[in-house]
C-alpha cells in the first residue's frame, strides 16, 4: 500500500508530528533504508518488538519491519520491565526498536534476555529513522500474503497477554473491508490520529489506512483537548480518530466550539463502547457523524461499522464487513443460533481472523472453532442486521441468579445530565453473590445525590440490576489506550 502511493503521489504530505513533515516519497525512502538495515541484521523471518510512541519515526519502524519480511510486535513504552519481559520472551524477539527516553527500563531487560539486536531511536543522543538520507530500495523479495505481519498483543486489563498472529493477507484485506463502509478520499483526506499508534485500532484506522488512501496522517504525540483543538485547526482535519474519552474531554473543554471543526467530515470511535448520548452531542456539536465499529485485535481487527453513506443507528457498531459473517449464539454451547433480538455470544468468520495465539494452542481451540472466531462479546442484532454490544462475556454479573449485563447499567446511567463518565462493576456479596457498583464522574459545576442517581436507574432498569452503590471520582482511571480501567477499579 505503502509503496503504491509513494509512487502515484511522492509529493503528497504523508505524516505530520509538530514541526516535522514528511512526504511520501519521504517516507518511503526512509521504511526503505530502515528495511535493509533489518535484513542485513537477520531479522527476515524473525519478530521486531516496536516499543515507541506516537511520532513519524513508530510509523517507519512499522512498515520497516514488515518490508524486511519480519513480524512487527508493537508494544507499549508505558509497560515495566515486568510487563515488557513477558511478552519479549514469550514473542522470542529478534529486534527491538525502541524510545530512547526507556532506555533505562529496556536496555537491562534485552541484556538479561539477550536479545541479538536492538535500536535506540529519538532521544537526543540516538539516532532518527526520519533522517534524511540517500535513495533505497525495499529489499526483495516483497512479503508474502500469507506469511505473518503482525504479532498483536491483547491488552491484558483480565490477565496476561495473549499474542495474535495476523498474516499480510488478514490485515490488508480488512482494510479493504473497511473502506467499503467508510470510503477515505484518495490523495485528500487529512486524519488526525489522538490514539497510540502502537495499539490495533490506530493502527488499523490511521497507519494502514492512510497508507492505503494517500492520506496525510497528522500524529499528536500525547493526548489533550487543547493540543488536538490546535491541531484539528491548524492542519484543517477532515477525519478525526479517536475514543469516547477523547470526545467526551474535547466537549468538556472550555475553548470548544464548532469552529475547530469547520472542515471536519467524520469521526471514527473505538477501543471502547460509544453512549449514545455522548455520539449525539458530538454530532450535533460539530455537524459531522461519528461512526461507530466493533472488533478486537483477533478480528484483523474489524468486523462491523455504521456505513458513512446508508443507515447508520446510534448505539448499534452497524453492520458485517464485506465477506464477514456475524452470529448470536448460545453463549454456552457456542452451538445454537439465536434470532432477533436474543442476546447471545458474537461469534464471526471471514478472512480477516487471526491465525492464531502465539504458543498458546488451547486457547487458540477455544476461540477459533469450525472457522469461526468467538469473540467473547455478548451482543444481539436487529431485523436489519445491525449489531449491538451488550457486554464482555466474562464482565456479566450473575445477581441473586439473574444475569447482569454492565454495559446496560452504564447506557442507562451516561443519559444522566450530571455524569460525564460511569464505570459498572460487580463487587461480591454473600447474599446475592454480585452486587453491582457505579463509579462515576461529574460534569464540571455539576453534581447529583446517590438518591438521584438511584431513581434515575430505577425508573429505567429492572430492581435487581440497580446498582447497590454509587462512587463518586474526580474522573475515572484509564488505560494506555483510552479505555476506563475496571480492573482498577475493582
Amino acid at each position: 500500500m505503502l509503496a503504491a502511493t509513494a509512487a502515484r503521489a511522492p509529493q503528497r504530505e504523508a505524516l505530520v508530528c509538530g514541526a516535522e513533515r514528511l512526504t511520501y516519497g519521504q517516507y518511503l525512502n526512509c521504511v526503505a533504508a530502515f528495511a535493509q538495515e533489518l535484513v542485513a541484521c537477520g531479522a527476515r523471518g524473525r519478530r521486531v518488538a516496536v516499543v515507541m510512541g506516537n511520532g513519524i519515526d513508530i510509523c517507519i519502524a512499522i512498515f520497516a519491519a514488515h518490508a524486511a519480511g519480519a513480524q512487527v510486535v508493537p508494544l507499549n513504552p508505558q509497560y515495566t520491565a515486568n510487563e515488557l519481559g513477558a511478552i519479549l520472551e514469550d514473542a522470542a524477539a529478534h529486534s527491538v526498536v525502541y524510545d530512547g527516553s526507556v532506555a533505562a527500563v529496556i536496555e537491562p531487560l534485552l541484556q538479561r534476555l539477550s536479545t541479538p539486536q536492538r535500536f535506540a531511536i529519538g532521544a537526543a543522543a540516538c539516532r532518527r529513522l526520519l533522517q534524511p538520507r540517500a535513495p533505497a530500495e525495499l529489499p526483495a523479495p516483497m512479503p508474502d500474503p500469507a506469511s505473518l505481519a503482525t504479532l498483536q498483543y491483547t491488552g491484558g486489563t483480565t490477565g496476561r497477554s495473549k499474542g495474535v498472529n495476523m498474516t499480510h493477507a488478514a490485515v490488508a484485506i480488512n482494510v479493504a473491508q473497511r473502506e467499503a463502509l467508510l470510503p477515505t478520499a484518495c490523495d485528500s483526506d487529512v486524519l488526525l490520529c489522538a490514539m497510540p499508534l502502537f495499539h490495533t485500532y490506530a493502527a488499523a484506522m490511521c497507519l494502514h489506512n492512510a497508507a492505503n488512501r494517500g492520506a496525510t496522517l497528522v500524529i499528536l504525540p500525547r493526548f489533550t483537548a487543547e493540543a488536538l483543538l490546535e491541531l484539528a485547526l491548524a492542519e484543517k482535519i477532515t477525519i478525526l480518530a479517536g475514543s469516547p474519552s477523547i470526545f467526551t474531554a474535547l466537549l468538556k473543554h472550555e475553548a470548544f466550539s464548532q469552529h475547530f471543526f469547520a472542515t471536519l467530515r467524520m469521526s471514527y470511535s473505538g477501543s471502547a463502547a460509544l453512549p449514545e448520548a455522548l455520539l449525539r452531542r458530538w454530532q450535533e456539536s460539530t455537524g459531522a457523524p461519528v461512526l461507530e465499529g466493533y472488533g478486537q485485535s483477533e478480528s484483523g481487527p474489524v468486523l462491523s461499522f455504521n456505513p458513512l453513506h446508508g443507515v447508520r443507528k446510534p448505539a448499534s457498531v452497524g453492520v458485517a464487513l464485506p465477506d464477514t459473517e456475524i452470529q448470536i449464539v448460545d453463549p454456552v454451547d457456542g452451538q445454537r443460533v439465536y434470532g432477533v433480538h436474543q442476546i447471545g455470544e458474537i461469534r464471526a468468520r471471514g478472512p480477516q481472523l487471526m491465525q492464531g495465539y502465539r504458543n498458546r494452542p488451547e486457547e487458540t481451540a477455544q476461540a477459533l472453532r469450525g472457522g469461526w472466531l468467538y469473540t467473547g462479546d455478548l451482543g444481539e442484532v436487529d431485523a436489519d442486521g445491525y449489531l449491538y454490544i451488550r457486554d464482555r462475556k466474562k464482565d456479566m454479573l450473575l445477581v441473586s441468579g439473574y444475569n447482569v449485563y454492565p454495559r446496560e447499567v452504564e447506557e442507562v446511567l451516561s443519559h444522566h445530565p450530571a455524569l460525564l463518565e460511569v464505570a459498572v462493576i460487580g463487587r461480591p456479596d454473600e447474599q446475592r453473590g454480585m452486587t453491582v457498583v457505579a463509579y462515576v464522574a461529574f460534569r464540571a459545576g455539576q453534581g447529583a445525590s446517590e438518591q438521584d442517581l438511584d431513581e434515575h436507574c430505577r425508573r429505567n432498569l429492572a430492581p435487581y440490576k440497580v446498582p447497590r452503590a454509587y462512587v463518586p471520582l474526580d474522573r475515572l482511571p484509564k488505560t494506555a489506550v483510552g479505555k476506563i480501567d475496571k480492573k482498577q477499579l475493582a
